[in-house]
């Protein structure tokens, strides 16, 4: 399906120059002299590269026909991800290389959304909220002043982020998947 430049948005998978590129960054730049453009950041699905890419708002470029459908995670080995659809109880894999920094978020059981072009698994899309357990986090010191009120934490995923002084080792907290930050303790 074709689409605009102007229409071209962050999570968007595009087909262009022979490959399957998901868009990282988008940003719409109005210059004061000559037509207006999209800048857009993608990460190749295939390849797993980078293209900066400039669209002029006037041109058009295609978006992929994606399939989406619900799969659990299982487990993994050294090169890949297995899944199974609740449904059908079919089992995949997707490789390493393709889920990248998404796979540290990957628990049993965890609910994710599998993108297929061609019948052909390419791409996950996590959910926006997980639960993590704190693993090590320093003790807050007291008369902290409000500019320094969060702290460093490494979670159970080996994720560090800054959390709020009242966390503490061995809490439950949820973060936000897509920024990597603290949103909430259980």
């Amino acid at each position: 399906m074709k689409i605009n430049a102007t229409e071209i948005r962050v999570g968007m998978i595009l087909e262009y120059k022979d490959d399957l590129w998901e868009v990282l960054k988008t940003n719409h730049v109005k210059p004061g002299k000559g037509g207006a453009f999209a800048q857009v950041e993608m990460k190749s699905l295939i390849k797993n590269t980078k293209l900066n890419e400039r669209f002029r708002s006037s041109e058009t470029v295609e978006k992929a026909s994606i399939e989406e459908v619900k799969y659990n995670f299982l487990y993994s080995d050294e090169t890949n991800f297995y899944f199974m659809n609740p449904n059908s109880f079919e089992q995949i894999n997707i490789n390493k290389d393709n889920v990248g920094e998404k796979g540290i978020f990957l628990s049993e059981n965890l609910e994710v959304i599998i993108y297929f072009h061609d019948e052909k698994p390419i791409n996950l899309s996590l959910p926006n909220h997980i639960t993590c357990n704190v693993k090590v986090t320093e003790a807050a010191i007291k008369g902290q002043t409000v500019s320094s009120s969060y702290k460093p934490a490494t979670l159970d995923n080996g994720v560090n982020i800054q959390v709020p002084p009242f966390v503490e080792t061995g809490d439950k907290i949820i973060i936000d998947t897509r920024t990597m930050q603290y949103i909430k303790k259980i």
